[in-house]
């Protein structure tokens, strides 16, 4: 192993992660100097769909997604090209990656430590790690958030999702570490969530609202 690139490598996943694309977007297109201060008071793509709207907000969602991604897929596929790690212990490094690009994301270096829920960014590592999971997890994010409205709801509901499919045969990990990986990641979601879930037992988290429903 070639440990000064594995170090350059998780050093560069957590700077990814710590990109707080919501705070630059809103500074650099809306004149906004801080997303944080308004709406939910959150840095991530919800609170950017809600506050600057569609457009930003899905700007938003794909750079977080991406960030995820090459850090769990690109990040650990350099590790092997530069022979720095074994092929077969890619996938360690793919879970390495991606987590510390989500808590880069939660705890960014770049914005006062004070970032995102996560949820772009685990979707972008589940991509980059897992992907037959992931259009699971979509329609399950989907249903909820069509049923309830809540996306905090749908997007715990779809960590959750992630972590139990899992243990199926047919999404079973040749790695059974990726299964305790799996459910950290769907616990991590909780407890970023852990205001909305405080929100929704008092009935005053917000609706999504959809098809002109309020």
């Amino acid at each position: 192993m070639n440990y000064f690139y594995i170090l350059l490598a998780l050093v560069a996943a957590y700077l990814l992660g710590s990109i707080p694309t919501a705070l630059w977007v809103g500074r650099r297109f809306f004149g906004l100097a801080d997303i944080r201060e308004h709406g939910s008071g959150n840095a991530g793509a919800t609170n950017t769909f809600r506050v600057l709207g569609p457009k930003a907000g899905s700007a938003v969602l794909l750079v977080d997604a991406l960030k995820g991604f090459v850090a769990a897929y690109f990040l650990p596929a350099w590790l092997v090209a530069q022979g720095a790690i074994a092929p077969e212990h890619e996938l360690y490094f793919k879970l390495a990656c991606g987590v510390l690009a989500i808590v880069g994301h939660i705890f960014p270096v770049f914005a006062q430590f004070r970032g995102g829920k996560g949820v772009a960014t685990v979707l972008g590592m589940m991509l980059g790690v897992a992907p037959a999971t992931v259009g699971v997890c979509m329609l399950v994010f989907i249903v909820m958030l069509l049923l309830f409205r809540y996306v905090s709801l749908a997007s715990m509901t779809a960590g959750l999702t992630f972590a139990l499919l899992q243990l199926l045969p047919q999404f079973r990990p040749a790695q059974p570490f990726m299964i305790y990986v799996g459910f950290v990641l769907a616990a991590l979601l909780i407890y970023t969530h852990r205001a909305n879930i405080e929100r929704l037992r008092s009935g005053t988290e917000s609706r999504v609202p959809l098809f002109g429903r309020k």
